[in-house]
């Protein structure tokens, strides 16, 4: 006699096999019970399995077209600060007061471990403490508030840091928001990625 395993792999290696030969449905126990034959229990029971897998695909397309979506208009919002960071003579008014709508969020911070105008210093070693290694950080819990974000402090909710490559201090670009719309990490890293390398290269790094 073949065992379970045995059997269960020679239907998924048959799958017509059952269809061929209809009068075993009238001997098997149905998965459900429901009224009629046992036949119409089985393909009830199909049935039922397959529109289940067609929603749960259905459900997993639509997510992935959501996240699409907001990765998309992240890049072009992405796109539009850079142009603007590009248009602006005073590149460190551009960073704090343009981009923040530009991007809809709450501040942005140029974070340099070094004292120069108009960013906000971080001790040395801060960056690579932060990042990790990462180029991009989406944070749902916000540490070292005050030293990142300033007087936008007392807004923190999530944030996402984002590395400033190049030569010079280790920096990063601090954005903050008061809810994650903006800064869901479903949005995907890439366009803020190229944004931190964007305005290393606005800056001469």
């Amino acid at each position: 006699m073949s065992d379970a395993g045995e059997v269960e792999a020679f239907l998924r290696a048959n799958p017509s096999w059952l269809a061929d030969n209809p009068d075993l449905y009238r001997v098997l126990v149905p998965p459900s019970r429901v009224h009629g034959e046992p036949l119409a229990d089985h393909m009830t029971a199909m049935v039922q399995v397959a529109r289940a897998r067609a929603t749960a695909m259905a459900e997993r397309a639509d997510d992935v077209l959501a996240a699409g979506r907001a990765a998309a208009e992240l890049a072009v919002r992405v796109q539009e600060a850079v142009l603007a960071l590009l248009r602006a003579t005073d590149k460190m008014d551009c960073l704090s007061g343009e981009m923040p709508g530009i991007l809809a969020v709450d501040a942005i911070h140029l974070c340099v471990e070094a004292l120069l105008p108009g960013v906000r210093p971080l001790p040395q070693g801060t960056v690579a403490q932060l990042l990790g290694g990462r180029q991009v950080l989406f944070r749902n819990t916000v540490t070292e508030a005050r030293r990142l974000h300033a007087e936008a402090a007392g807004l923190a909710g999530h944030d996402v840091l984002v590395l400033v490559p190049g030569a010079g201090p280790p920096a990063l670009l601090a954005l903050l928001a008061r809810d994650d719309l903006m800064l869901d990490p479903a949005r995907g890293a890439g366009a803020l990625a190229f944004l931190g390398r964007a305005v290393a290269a606005a800056l001469g790094r």
